[in-house]
């Protein structure tokens, strides 16, 4: 995770730099700031910062990983990853309404928002407890 919180770090210092610059540099061809720029470039540096910060939290409590080793061969990282349920239908469900939610919301239909959205939260829960109901129980 070390490596993970550096990138954003830098990120975080790259986007504040920019921002400066940028203020700079409008500022001086026109008669104003252009803020919009401005504050979005420092709002960009604030999420990746936050980001950042959230990674070198957790790169404290996590065992090191074989990323995080110079020397690393291939084989340090082998073994099990997780566990990926190979027969979900779930992932469709929550892409299908997640593909209805964007087009109700680019047509302006709210209606359909609330139905998207009802069925978005239903298909995660339906993710979430897929193994703890039924015959997958356990």
């Amino acid at each position: 995770m070390r490596i993970e919180a550096r990138l954003f770090e830098v990120l975080t210092g790259f986007f504040f730099l920019v921002a400066i610059a940028y203020g700079l540099a409008s500022g001086l061809s026109s008669k104003n700031v252009e803020w919009v720029g401005v504050t979005g470039l420092v709002m960009t540096g604030g999420l990746t910062m936050i980001i950042g910060t959230y990674f070198r939290f957790v790169a404290r409590r996590v065992d090191i990983r074989p990323e995080d080793y110079e020397d690393a061969e291939v084989s340090d990282g082998s073994g099990e990853l997780g566990f990926f349920s190979p027969g979900s239908w779930w992932p469709v469900v929550i892409a299908l309404g997640a593909a209805t939610l964007a087009v109700a919301m680019a047509t302006s239909n709210f209606w359909f928002v609330g139905f998207a959205a009802a069925a978005i939260i239903g298909a995660v829960a339906g993710l979430v407890f897929e193994y703890h109901t039924g015959q997958e129980k356990h």
